[in-house]
């Protein structure tokens, strides 16, 4: 298991369920190409009972065919011809697991299984049956069932209404790497990026691993970001149609959801995302929205001292922004268009969103380099309703302590200077939050910056606290 990067917690509850005294479903979920898999794999040294992965896009017959080839490699039992039901194979199953003398977990993994239930099947039914009325009789099996498809993990298996309703012992829940961990990722391929090159590409690449398992060593972040998104036969220039279509049934509106929500980098309301779209504002964007979020590829969040219902949507999925900003409508596959563009105006306003997209998916880091790690609070941006124009704060975090944190989140490759006209900005910032928000807590000034603060009297007149890149690493 040195293999494995991070994980801790998802290890943990791995450990658990392997050692436990009785049998264990485990459902295990993230989007596509986060590891979920691999994490699996890696975990049991690749020894399993069996081992079975849906097929995508497929009928039941050729899903019952894969299931029959499948078993018939990992058992010692022969069986004459296909199944001809799901019931049927999970029969089979159950026989090969019984033939087994040791004592000791049996272990069956069934990887993407939304795949395997196919329209009118009778999967699920089948599955229930193999559970309820023989694994859940034993205390040695370890049935463990894995899927990209987040909106069908939880609504069809973990919050089932049926048979399946409560049988789930144990979700995990598979996230992107943080910064720490696509570091250490990174290292382990041998590779010389320094900490501001590992920001650049994680803004285009998000801590998806297999997307960084790509990223060449002795490459630098522009020269990787060039091969593998604007060169012809670049891993993820066509990723973004791949990526929705292979989680949802019909990814055509959630694609629209996403590129809306691309062109306001603050975030939209419902209604917002409704008028754009032309999905009415009812049952059905509701669902997309939740599919979208669950599956980790926007963010819903209320602004600070507003109502739920006033609650944001915001695009936070690093390679899907990245995607609809510079490679689905470049057509020139020239050498050189991103490494010669860099520092140009496109670049730097979407570095600027990126990297606050990136300390906002790293509170936790930024809250212990605040001393804070154990204070209960709120996060969220804040932005003035006396014009469209009016003040906005990057990040709010509003601490149970009386304390409000102001979070200014600055991307730049030198130490970041407050001139003159910008502590003026700060400070009209300062007051426009007091007076619109009628806080009574104390209010600190937090800067966040890839290199820190260039020292002088404003800086030290402003600001209470000073984070840098490095913070994020941790």
């Amino acid at each position: 298991m040195l293999s494995i990067i991070g994980r801790e917690k998802e290890i943990q509850k791995l450990e658990k369920v392997k050692s436990s005294q009785k049998s264990e479903f485990v459902a295990l979920y993230g989007r596509r190409r986060v590891g979920k898999t691999y994490l699996i794999r890696e975990f049991f040294q690749y020894q399993f009972d069996f081992q079975l992965t849906g097929l995508a896009n497929a009928t039941t017959k050729q899903q019952l065919t894969n299931f029959h080839v499948t078993l018939q490699r990992q058992s010692s039992i022969h069986w004459a011809g296909v199944p001809e039901s799901w019931f049927e194979a999970f029969q089979r199953l159950i026989d090969a697991l019984e033939s087994i003398q040791e004592e000791r977990k049996k272990v069956v993994f069934l990887d993407e299984l939304p795949w395997l239930d196919t329209f009118r099947s009778d999967f699920m039914i089948s599955l229930e049956h193999f559970w309820n009325s023989w694994a859940t009789n034993r205390k040695d099996i370890l049935l463990i069932t894995c899927g990209s498809a987040a909106s069908w993990m939880i609504n069809k298996l973990i919050n089932n209404h049926g048979g399946l309703h409560n049988r789930v012992t144990e979700r995990i829940k598979i996230y992107p790497f943080n910064l720490r961990e696509t570091e250490l990722m990174l290292k382990s391929k041998h590779s010389v990026l320094d900490r501001y090159q590992i920001l650049q590409i994680y803004m285009a690449l998000g801590g998806i691993p297999f997307y960084l398992d790509a990223v060449s060593p002795e490459k630098c972040a522009a020269q990787n970001i060039e091969e593998l998104c604007f060169q012809k036969g670049g891993l993820l220039l066509t990723e973004f149609q791949n990526l929705f279509a292979s989680l949802f049934k019909d990814s055509t509106r959630h694609e629209e959801i996403v590129t809306v929500l691309s062109t306001k980098i603050k975030g939209m309301t419902r209604k917002e995302i409704a008028k754009l779209t032309a999905i009415k504002t009812g049952g059905s964007l509701t669902r997309f929205l939740e599919e979208l979020e669950e599956s980790g590829f926007i963010t819903r969040y209320t602004p600070f001292n507003r109502k739920t219902r006033d609650a944001l949507y915001r695009l936070s999925d690093f390679y899907s922004l990245f995607y609809l900003k510079f490679i689905k409508n470049n057509t020139n596959f020239d050498e050189g268009i991103w490494v010669n563009a860099i520092d140009n105006t496109s670049q730097r306003a979407w570095a600027g969103y990126a990297f606050e997209q990136i300390c906002l998916a790293h509170i936790s880091q930024i809250k212990k380099a605040l001393g804070i790690s154990g204070v209960i609070s709120q996060s969220s941006s804040w932005k003035s309703s006396e014009s469209e124009q009016g003040a906005q704060i990057d990040l709010v975090i509003d601490r149970r302590d009386q304390v409000v944190n102001l979070c200014e989140v600055k991307y730049s490759i030198n130490p970041f200077l407050i001139s003159k006209s910008y502590a003026e900005n700060l400070r009209n910032k300062i007051g426009t939050f007091r007076r619109e928000t009628q806080t009574k807590k104390a209010i600190f000034l937090t800067m966040i910056t890839t290199y820190g603060l260039e020292k002088n009297a404003h800086s030290a007149s402003l600001v209470q606290n000073e984070i840098t890149m490095d913070v994020l690493f941790e």
